[in-house]
């Protein structure tokens, strides 16, 4: 559409991960041996605790969320990678960049929110054990999930509004394979020095605010642990760590993407590939390895189905 001598940006182009037919292919490879491993186990440990009833307790449930809004994530922009794989021009309309953008911070924010509750309930089991069963509560448990999803929500809509108000002219060419702020903004035929300051704080500050305030919480959990006498702090304690490594591994790269000024730096692609492909996969892997439990549900659950042959 013209607006003067201007026209109207109607989809972006993206430059992808390689313009290397070889190494695209090698990326399809890689990408697909690691989807046809990773997403199948995930879907396991949604099934796992699902159907056996001694994986009834609040974490399980919260991992279990956990699993699912991973692998919910991880469909937003990897199958469009994928495809894009097989295309000599990667284009994306306007509208399917607004929505890779609102569905990626909609989870995004999802999963910080659940890692929030997920603490609240390691909490109340670790320092208040004779009120932990009646606080976290079945009830109360699918709260700090929707709680979780409508925080999510309300951030990622936020990211949206501020977008959808900007002229863009071209140049419309998006240095990445996906639609987030940090590229998208910086093609706005306007000043957008104060919106990347209110970005700043919404995603940037707020992230970096939840991940301290994370591991200050697990520490302290932590410390508690290391002074008291109970039987099962071992297990206690093995959970907090576990879950301190799933706020590094998460909070890592979010922060290296959005507490910084929005500038390309020359290792910002690799990040976004274990930002949106890799790492949210993994995190319910790195939980399940370390407990023995949901080990033993899985294999239990495979044998009845046929599927494992335990001794």
């Amino acid at each position: 559409m013209e607006h003067g001598n201007s026209t109207e940006v109607t989809e972006f182009v993206l430059l992808g991960l390689s313009q290397t037919w070889e190494v695209q292919l090698f990326l399809l490879g890689l990408f697909l041996l690691f989807y046809s491993l990773i997403l199948p186990a995930n879907v396991l440990i949604i099934l796992t605790i699902h159907k056996d009833p001694r994986l009834g307790s609040p974490m399980y449930f919260f991992l279990a969320n956990l699993a699912f809004l991973d692998i919910c994530y991880c469909s937003v922009t990897p199958p469009r990678m994928l495809a894009d794989f097989f295309s000599r021009r990667k284009a994306i309309s306007y509208g399917a960049c607004l929505a890779q953008l609102f569905f990626l911070h909609f989870l995004g924010g999802a999963e910080i929110f659940l890692l929030i509750g997920m603490a609240f309930d390691r909490y109340m089991a670790i320092c208040k054990p004779l009120h932990y069963a009646t606080v976290v509560n079945r009830g109360v448990c699918w709260a700090l999930v929707v709680a979780a999803w409508a925080g999510g929500f309300m951030h990622s809509i936020i990211q949206v509004a501020l977008i959808v108000p900007l002229p863009f002219c071209g140049p419309n060419k998006l240095d990445n394979f996906f639609c987030d702020i940090t590229q998208l903004i910086k093609l706005a035929c306007a000043d957008t020095y104060i919106l990347e300051f209110i970005m700043f704080f919404n995603s940037g500050l707020a992230t970096f605010m939840c991940f301290l305030l994370l591991l200050i919480s697990y520490g302290a959990l932590l410390v508690r642990l290391r002074a008291s006498s109970s039987l099962g702090k071992s297990k206690a304690a093995s959970t907090c760590v576990t879950h301190i490594i799933i706020v590094f591994v998460m909070f890592g790269p979010a922060i290296y993407v959005y507490c910084r000024p929005f500038r390309s730096f020359p290792m910002d692609k690799v990040v976004a590939v274990f930002h949106t492909v890799v790492f949210p996969l993994v995190n319910p892997m790195i939980y399940t390895l370390r407990n023995r439990e949901i080990l033993s549900a899985m294999k239990r659950l495979l044998d009845r189905s046929g599927l494992w042959k335990g001794k």
